[in-house]
């Protein structure tokens, strides 16, 4: 795919550069992302996503589509897990939390965005776990939201004070798949639409320790709306003490998480702003420089940065809410996000 083709050449360059201008640091080991003078390591650049963990016990949870029983304070959550029919490879492997949007559920986005088909073909599981605010009380058709942290949800109320903290059961998730044999924790990515995707952003400032590179869809954050002014960053409200690679879609015409902000306390500044926080948050010292990728599609890096922790923005000129690619709706289909999302994961490690 010619999209494709340019995030590689994209991120090629930038490995080339960076070699050139951070010198010995990053020299010695082609696309290492140790962060120069920082005190911590955030990914691995790799040219074919190769194995980079310690090969582990067997991953016990079957080929497949399944369930995984995970436990957080003492209640167990059932998670989809699927995981690729490879019998030559059966211990840990790359894994991508895929988060569902407000108002739906793993099953839905998984049918949406494909990631299942991406697991197959390219030997990594997906694992996509349910919010925990129901949209009714019974809730026989699986319908959730995020708890995503300080802000409220689509119907603009707080979740009570007792709800799952959704950081602390994300976080349960990865810890789960890793104690059964079958992720890597080095190489765990978070991916997400619309709700999903604030509630990736909103994992990846709290727990940048956890995963390598994050895809928000529709939906990238940087902190929550400031309460005073839903146009600003509520700055405290993220501080990774790492850098976070980021690679994120959104489409200028979205009505329902408006590139251009709104004055709702759950979605507030722009996408611009979101990506440029980022982008200052990673220590990018160049960019963005724009290319265009298809008719409707224009990618925008920021390069140079601290544990060559690039951050992407692929803009969908008419573009309505919805996933590039996606099976269904009006979403573009000039390009694929899953491809692109999973292309740029495999250069990223912890």
């Amino acid at each position: 795919m010619h999209s494709t083709r340019i995030l590689g050449r994209v991120i090629a360059a930038l490995t080339a550069f960076s070699a050139l201008v951070a010198g010995p640091a990053f020299a010695a080991v082609a696309g290492s992302t140790e962060q120069a003078g920082g005190s911590g390591i955030v990914g691995t650049s790799t040219s074919d996503g190769a194995a980079v963990g310690q090969p582990g016990k067997d991953c016990t949870v079957p080929a497949g589509t399944s369930q995984v029983d995970v436990e957080l304070d003492g209640v167990t959550y059932p998670v989809r897990v699927h995981v690729p029919d490879a019998e030559a490879r059966v211990s840990a492997r790359p894994m991508v939390l895929n988060l569902h949007p407000s108002s739906s559920n793993a099953e839905t986005i998984s049918e949406y965005n494909q990631f299942d088909l991406a697991a197959d073909a390219n030997d990594f599981i997906t694992v996509a776990p349910n919010g925990v605010l129901p949209a009714a009380d019974p809730n026989p058709d699986q319908i959730w939201f995020w708890n995503v942290p300080g802000v409220p949800t689509t119907a603009g109320e707080y979740p009570p004070a007792d709800t799952r903290d959704d950081v602390e059961f994300l976080t349960a998730v990865i810890d789960t798949m890793v104690g059964l044999g079958c992720a890597d924790p080095r190489r765990v990515y978070a991916t997400g639409f619309s709700g999903g995707a604030r509630m990736a952003s909103a994992y990846a400032c709290a727990r940048p320790d956890k995963v390598a590179a994050i895809a928000p869809v529709a939906g990238l954050r940087a902190g929550r709306p400031s309460p005073d002014d839903p146009s600003a960053v509520e700055l405290q409200s993220c501080l990774p003490e790492r850098s976070v690679p980021v690679i994120t879609f959104h489409g200028d015409a979205d009505t329902v998480n408006p590139y251009e902000g709104n004055t709702d306390k759950r979605w507030g500044y722009t996408t611009q702003l979101a990506v440029q926080s980022w982008a200052r948050m990673n220590g990018c010292r160049t960019g963005p420089s724009v290319e265009p990728v298809t008719e409707h599609v224009t990618a925008e890096t920021y390069t140079t940065c601290r544990g060559r922790a690039d951050v992407v923005l692929y803009k969908v000129a008419g573009g309505s809410h919805s996933w590039p690619g996606g099976n269904g709706g009006d979403a573009t289909q000039e390009v694929s996000a899953t491809e692109l999302i999973w292309e740029f994961f495999t250069h990223y490690h912890r």
